[in-house]
């Protein structure tokens, strides 16, 4: 029997990671591809030497050939700069445009039945570049960060209530960044709402960090950023997509009217299968949940547009 094959763009600590926990999850053969010679290369040999420890057969490549990617299953994409000192936000959603269009063409190129995973920042931005540079249909584009934020979101719970993590669920709606919507009303501990057991302080607090939760970890870092957290999250939408599971995930996902939206890749809830984005889930948002939503579009639809405006600059 073939195994199934992830090709993760970037071997940085989050795609390296990443790769780690698809391999010894048993989920696929894993391809660590960059574009500095000898690192995927090594990190991938590394990999593969704690395999008799850990237990598992998966095959681990690192390489800096596409053809080496071809007849991937799914492709995620970590590839892009971290904000420089005195770099605008515009240069970085110039830079990291270029370099995911360059990247997209290649893998799409050797994997034309592949899903895309979208994680390079700013990721709701990110998704659009990949749909267009694939020309895929828009289910086989999603993106990776509700997963990640609910995650945090789940952590904190998990903590003011000092109960297992096992017992949280959270959601964690919108874009990616400073205007995402965590929803107190649908996360739960036991399944009773966190409205029930916390006072409303305390959620306060609990969506304000999650909302901030990577900032932290870079401010605690000093260098870097988070990745052991957004590698469980590529992992866990890996899962879903090989076997099948149909997992109701906070993706970003491309909304085409619903939550009235149309047009925009947006954090919400998704059935993720075989298929990649089989069926996106509209739940029930107050007035303020839902203008909050709204409001988180309005700043991806704003990166979107100056994206656009940036791409039909001359260069020069």
């Amino acid at each position: 029997m073939t195994r199934p094959k992830v090709t993760v763009v970037g071997a940085g600590n989050v795609g390296a990671s990443a790769g780690q926990r698809i391999a010894e999850g048993g989920l696929a053969d894993v391809v660590l591809i960059d574009i500095i010679e000898g690192m995927p290369q090594g990190k991938a040999l590394d990999l593969a030497e704690a395999a008799p420890v850990v237990g598992h057969d998966m095959k681990i490549t690192g390489t800096n050939d596409y053809a080496d990617t071809a007849g991937s299953d799914i492709v995620v994409v970590t590839s892009g700069l971290a904000r420089q000192p005195g770099m605008s936000r515009d240069d970085l959603l110039a830079k990291n445009a270029g370099i995911v269009r360059a990247v997209v063409k290649q893998v799409v190129q050797h994997s034309p039945d592949a899903i895309l995973i979208m994680v390079t920042n700013p990721l709701d931005a990110m998704c659009h570049v990949a749909l267009d540079a694939s020309g895929f249909d828009r289910q086989r584009v999603v993106g990776m960060a509700g997963v990640l934020d609910s995650a945090r979101f789940r952590a904190f719970i998990a903590e003011a209530l000092d109960v297992s993590v096992s017992s949280t669920h959270a959601f964690v709606l919108g874009g990616h960044g400073d205007t995402m919507v965590p929803l107190p009303r649908y996360s739960t501990a036991g399944g009773v709402p966190i409205t029930e057991l916390l006072d409303q302080t305390t959620i306060d607090a609990l969506v304000e960090r999650t909302r901030k939760g990577g900032a932290e970890i870079v401010g605690l870092l000093k260098s870097g950023s988070a990745y052991y957290a957004p590698a469980a999250s590529i992992a866990q939408m890996v899962d879903s997509i090989l076997n099948d599971r149909n997992e109701i995930l906070p993706c970003a996902a491309y909304l085409t009217g619903q939550y009235g939206i149309d047009g925009l890749f947006v954090g919400v809830p998704v059935k993720l299968g075989r298929r990649g984005v089989e069926e996106v889930v509209e739940i029930e948002l107050t007035a303020d949940e839902n203008a909050a939503l709204q409001h988180s579009a309005d700043a991806v639809r704003d990166l979107v547009e100056a994206m656009d405006r940036l791409a039909s600059q001359p260069a020069g």
